[in-house]
């Protein structure tokens, strides 16, 4: 098996992660480690689990996920990343009206659910990637498939989990704009999956 075409693999799989696990990291207030993780943890479980699912799959639904795969990943980071800028409309309108300042006031994390649509979304990939890889790396036993699959869900994991500290330093600089730079970011990413797979691909 190609080890250097794995993890070559995984590092793109993982790039949508790491953006939106920036984008976490930016605009969480109450940063604890374990949240850090929680991100990492379940990011690198859905880009293990999608090239299984993919491979399962097999080439009779290559051309079915590949058909909605793109729209799916905008959908979900677009909605995700509209209800992240409403809300930080609607807090910043809220201090207004309150006449106080509360910037530095603790916001809970994203919830479990939230982080599962985000999960899925940049995982969508990994679906498709499924059907491909064992011809692409030479993973043409379960063990090698299933190796193969586990470095891409560390690698995602290693990558995820420094995208949140790196975006808890940003966060730091843009105060109370991160919410909504955040929100715009997960937008973009997802326009991107989306023009990608409709013109690029």
């Amino acid at each position: 098996m190609d080890y250097l075409a794995v993890a070559g693999i995984a590092v793109g799989l993982a790039m949508d992660a790491f953006a939106v696990s920036v984008t976490n990291g930016a605009v969480i207030k109450k940063f604890k480690p374990s949240f850090a993780v929680k991100i990492a943890a379940m990011f690198g479980s859905f880009q293990l689990m999608m090239p299984v699912v993919g491979w399962i799959v097999g080439k009779a639904g290559q051309e079915l996920i590949e058909s909605v795969d793109h729209y799916i990943a905008f959908i979900l980071l677009a909605f995700i990343g509209v209800n992240m800028i409403l809300g930080a409309v609607k807090e910043n309108r809220n201090k207004l009206k309150d006449g106080y300042n509360n910037i530095g006031k603790d916001k809970t994390a994203a919830s479990t659910k939230t982080l599962l649509l985000m999960a899925v979304a940049t995982s969508i990939d990994a679906l498709a990637t499924g059907v491909i890889l064992p011809s692409a790396v030479g993973a043409n036993t379960i063990m090698l498939m299933l190796i193969a699959v586990v470095m891409i869900g560390v690698i995602t994991f290693a990558v995820s989990f420094s995208g949140v500290y790196l975006g808890r330093r940003f966060g730091k600089l843009l105060s109370n704009k991160a919410e909504i730079v955040g929100g715009t970011v997960l937008i973009v990413i997802g326009a991107k999956i989306f023009i990608e797979h409709m013109f690029f691909s």
